[in-house]
């Protein structure tokens, strides 16, 4: 059977870089979709974030496996490793940066870690163009384009801290920003995002929870207590909802067979993955990939962005 592969991007339409090469570049949405018809076909970034701000037109955007209807203004966050694509109208216009996500997330993890979970999340903000904080935002950007003309001294530095800037507005504008500055530089959080890493790198190994606190120093009881504390949710459910997460992504976006995919996942046999995701999502695998390509078919409305 034919695998079809998601095409890995730079910029779309350039293929992709070490994320090393560049932290950030800045262009205004026509340069990039004119060429194209405006229609922007789903692909990823490995290692790169991208940040659109809509102030005019309207269109579609497809994240993972649903589509949203948007209209301008409003502000998309896309992180790496997010399959996403776009149908813009021909009148659409604004800024899209992208940018390094390691380096940002160091940053921002040093000033304000609480918006790190935030950072790996896709997401749809519709603005209102009233409000203080939407104002700020087109300067921010105005300031990043200049700093991807400038061959000075710190201009990647320059350039990240303005990134982080808008990072912050953006929480302001989601009401995100509510965890007090205690809890946020708690040993605690770092915690969680320590071993929230070290799911993602390990997922596909299926280590058992001990093996994660071990590394963490500390119990069993005490890392499940701490998930629940934090997240609201036990250490398995993390591994697991990973699992499920990069499972779905496969059964959308690839053309493997559902035994490829449980091999992928490293899963030894097709039954037990087959058992695995039907516990967890109530659907076959099959049943979930046809459900979900019916579902990329009915776009919904925008909302505002989580």
């Amino acid at each position: 059977m034919t695998i079809r592969v998601i095409p890995n991007y730079s910029l779309y339409g350039v293929q992709a870089q070490p994320g090393w090469q560049s932290w950030f570049d800045f262009e205004w949405i026509p340069q990039r979709s004119r060429p194209y018809n405006w229609k922007i076909r789903p692909h990823k970034h490995d290692a790169l974030i991208q940040i659109l701000y809509l102030t005019q037109g309207s269109g579609e955007v497809s994240i993972d496996h649903s589509r949203t209807f948007f209209k301008a203004p409003c502000l998309m966050w896309i992180p790496a490793q997010t399959v996403h694509g776009f149908n813009f109208s021909e009148d659409v216009d604004g800024p899209v940066i992208t940018a390094a996500q390691r380096p940002l997330e160091s940053l921002v993890g040093v000033a304000s870690p609480e918006l790190l979970s935030k950072l790996r999340k896709p997401a749809v903000f519709v603005l209102d163009a009233a409000s203080d904080h939407a104002g700020t935002l087109m300067p921010l950007f105005l300031a990043v384009e200049r700093e991807t003309h400038l061959q000075a001294v710190g201009q990647s530095t320059a350039g990240m801290a303005l990134l982080a800037a808008i990072c912050i507005q953006m929480a302001r504008l989601t009401r995100i920003n509510e965890v007090s500055v205690t809890n946020v530089h708690s040993r605690k959080y770092s915690q969680i995002e320590k071993f929230r890493s070290m799911v993602d790198e390990n997922f596909k190994k299926h280590l058992p929870i001990t093996d994660y606190a071990g590394q963490l120093g500390i119990t069993p009881g005490q890392l499940s207590r701490l998930c629940r504390e934090v997240l609201g949710m036990s250490g398995l459910d993390i591994v697991n909802a990973r699992v499920i997460h990069e499972a779905q992504r496969l059964l959308v976006y690839t053309g493997n067979s559902i035994k490829q995919t449980a091999h992928a996942l490293g899963f030894a046999d097709e039954a037990y993955f087959c058992r695995f995701f039907r516990k967890h999502t109530a659907l076959s695998p099959r049943e979930f990939r046809a459900k979900a390509m019916a579902t990329m078919l009915t776009p919904v409305r925008a909302g505002m962005g989580e």
